[in-house]
């Protein structure tokens, strides 16, 4: 059996499109699949990258088709000893591309191994992102804040950190602004999917809140709305917006364009947790959404950013 076989039959359980190709793919041909798997989702990543260089958009196309794919190995099988099973050998892909390239059948790995040369990208950042996921398939409830930064350290901040280095920044102080971001970003996800987490078995509410306001657990399942319960989300989505403020003195230390980028993200933060004030703190009624007048009143502001920093260069 050749190698492209093998790694095929070993992705066995995955989604049809992510399965690896018989024949190794052209770099051209792996940027159009990775390509054509970002503008087919409409997410704050490739939203937000949209306002980026045309020059240097193919390589966050690579970063995040590797991102998409594995979260859906990880969230999109139903099993989680087959999730971990693909986690697992995604992350021999992964090896494989650092260590032998010319190896690498998965258009994924063929497009993402000339992103990683040109800008100098370290292997742990997109490790990290799967021991994220790998963390998903046994850990479902969290018991203080610090799990859920710990968490967030391993599942969003590589995502920030990617972005900075094909930017070219590689200093510490923007890092850990860009952390702060980043988390901040996961934590509003969180507090937005509280029932649909918990139709899966998950609660990243962390059971300190819960103790220290007195809300039972049953009624997250229960959908029981109590003036406790919005206590409690009240002082998270605060504690969240507060690191989401702070992280955004980033956009001051960077160029105008990328700057347009961050801002996005953190305007998109803002406004899943304006959705949930909006509601009153009750998530358990209906997922809070961003209304499509706001994401165009958010496009719409970043294009003229855009367009001013085009100018002012």
């Amino acid at each position: 059996m050749n190698e492209g076989v093998a790694m095929q039959n070993s992705l066995e359980g995955a989604p049809v499109l992510y399965m690896t190709p018989e024949m190794r793919p052209s770099l051209d041909e792996a940027r159009a699949w990775c390509r054509e798997l970002t503008t087919s989702h409409y997410e704050n990543f490739h939203v937000a990258t949209f306002f980026l260089p045309m020059k240097i958009r193919p390589l966050f196309e690579s970063i995040y088709a590797y991102c998409r794919v594995s979260d859906d190995l990880g969230d999109e099988v139903a099993d989680a000893s087959t999730a971990l099973r693909l986690l697992n050998t995604w992350g021999c892909m992964l090896d494989e591309c650092y260590d032998a390239p010319e190896r690498s059948m998965h258009p994924v790995f063929v497009a993402l191994r000339e992103t990683i040369v040109e800008c100098d990208l370290p292997k742990r950042l997109f490790s990290d992102l799967l021991l994220a996921f790998r963390m998903d398939q046994v850990k479902t409830e969290y018991e203080t804040w610090d799990e859920l930064l710990e968490y967030s350290h391993y599942s969003a901040n590589p995502v920030g950190r990617l972005v900075l280095w094909v930017c070219g920044y590689r200093d510490e102080e923007l890092g850990l602004l860009s952390d702060k971001v980043c988390t901040a970003l996961q934590l509003a996800n969180f507090w937005q999917d509280v029932v649909e987490d918990a139709e899966r078995g998950r609660r990243y509410i962390p059971a300190e809140s819960v103790q220290r306001y007195g809300v039972d657990e049953g009624q997250i399942v229960g959908r029981v709305f109590t003036p406790e319960f919005r206590a409690m989300i009240e002082d998270l989505v605060k504690r969240t917006r507060t690191m989401l403020q702070e992280g955004g003195l980033i956009s001051s230390l960077v160029d105008k364009e990328l700057a347009v980028t961050l801002d996005l993200f953190r305007k998109g933060g803002e406004a899943i947790l304006d959705g949930i004030a909006a509601q009153d703190f009750d998530v358990l009624r209906g997922r809070p959404v961003v209304s499509k007048m706001k994401k165009v009143s958010l496009l719409a502001g970043a294009l003229v950013s855009k367009m001013r920093a085009g100018v002012s260069r």
